[in-house]
């Protein structure tokens, strides 16, 4: 079993190896201008997933903890809707942002329950 470290230290990382993914396919996008405008907003969030997971990790209270993983919840949804804005306006082909998708989804399950453990624990 998994020491909470260890758990902690393995989700730091897969959130920046989703921030490495959504940096890579950021620089495969059209070099429209609509691509750009919807790309940078998807850079800056899908980024920021990490950054403020690291965060979260470094609260100092559990009302720091819950505000943090909050910021971290919004931030990995709002990833998933400028992925899925990308597909409708056929910007991209759906199967090309699937991995994305599928690793935000998955993000967002571990993060709401995170946030919902931490809620029911204070």
């Amino acid at each position: 079993m998994q020491s909470r470290l260890e758990r902690i230290k393995e989700l730091q990382d897969r959130t920046k190896r989703f921030a490495v993914a959504v940096v890579r396919f950021f620089s495969r996008l059209a070099k429209t201008e609509a691509a750009s405008v919807i790309g940078r907003q998807l850079l800056r969030v899908g980024t920021s997933v990490a950054a403020n997971y690291r965060a979260a990790c470094r609260a100092r209270s559990a009302a720091d903890f819950i505000s943090k993983i909050s910021i971290v919840l919004e931030e990995t949804d709002e990833t998933l809707f400028w992925l899925e804005l990308l597909v409708d306006a056929d910007i991209i082909e759906s199967p090309l942002t699937s991995r994305l998708t599928a690793e935000c989804h998955e993000l967002l399950k571990i993060f709401s329950a995170s946030l919902a453990t931490a809620k029911a624990n204070r």
